[in-house]
């Protein structure tokens, strides 16, 4: 990756470990972090007890929290500092067509579009996969009371529209990894090897090959390392 490109945010579906790798990378790095203010929402608990009944004032919520957000990139010298983010504006929609009515969406429509304009794309999307009941096990374990309520139909359903968009995504170089293969958080070497990935990245989309046992013998990668191996 150019050391001109230093803004990456990580996506995936509810539960499959935004923030841990968001928090590690953020270490790593020294990158600034820009997380999102999930439990700040407060429609979120009364959409996920009736979900018509708070779609719209719940997504407007979190469209106008995001904007106003990542709004702030553009007051920030991203060509000198690392900043990394747990979501990309555009996957606002995803749960726009899932939860909105035939009626909200051209509202909804109209005021996203004005929106994106004035935000920064980021340098490379890091697309974090997992199948639905490692989702429902990892929701369940973190005990947030306001998730108590949450379906595994409607995390199944979350996860399909995420795997539909990014099949179909094209913005920005993006990197997929199956959470199932790696363990990021508790392995030293797979965090390190998931990073000499993301910086070798250029364009297109690649997925995620884990490193073999012989390449998991390398010396640790701590930040002096990782900055002289790749000149950032």
């Amino acid at each position: 990756m150019s050391k001109e490109k230093r803004y990456l945010a990580v996506e995936g579906p509810i539960g499959v470990g935004k923030t841990s790798l968001v928090n590690l990378l953020t270490e790593r790095l020294g990158a600034v972090k820009i997380q999102e203010k999930v439990q700040e929402n407060p429609f979120l608990p009364l959409f996920y007890s009736d979900r018509k009944k708070y779609a719209f004032q719940t997504q407007m919520s979190f469209l106008l929290s995001r904007y106003n957000q990542l709004f702030q990139l553009r007051q920030m010298d991203l060509f000198h500092a690392w900043t990394v983010a747990d979501y990309i504006l555009p996957k606002d929609r995803i749960f726009a067509y899932m939860n909105l009515s035939d009626h909200e969406l051209p509202i909804y429509e109209q005021i996203y579009a004005i929106l994106n304009e004035r935000i920064p794309s980021p340098d490379l999307v890091i697309y974090l996969q997992a199948g639905t009941d490692v989702l429902m096990k990892r929701i369940k374990g973190r005990g947030r009371s306001y998730e108590n309520t949450i379906t595994k139909e409607y995390v199944e359903a979350v996860n399909q529209a995420y795997e539909y968009f990014f099949f179909h995504y094209s913005d920005t170089p993006m990197l997929v990894i199956k959470t199932s293969e790696i363990d990021f958080v508790r392995s030293a070497e797979d965090l390190d090897d998931l990073i000499r990935h993301i910086l070798q990245m250029d364009k297109g989309t690649r997925y995620y090959a884990p490193l073999s046992t012989k390449e998991k013998k390398r010396a640790p990668l701590d930040k002096e390392t990782l900055f002289k191996e790749f000149e950032i």
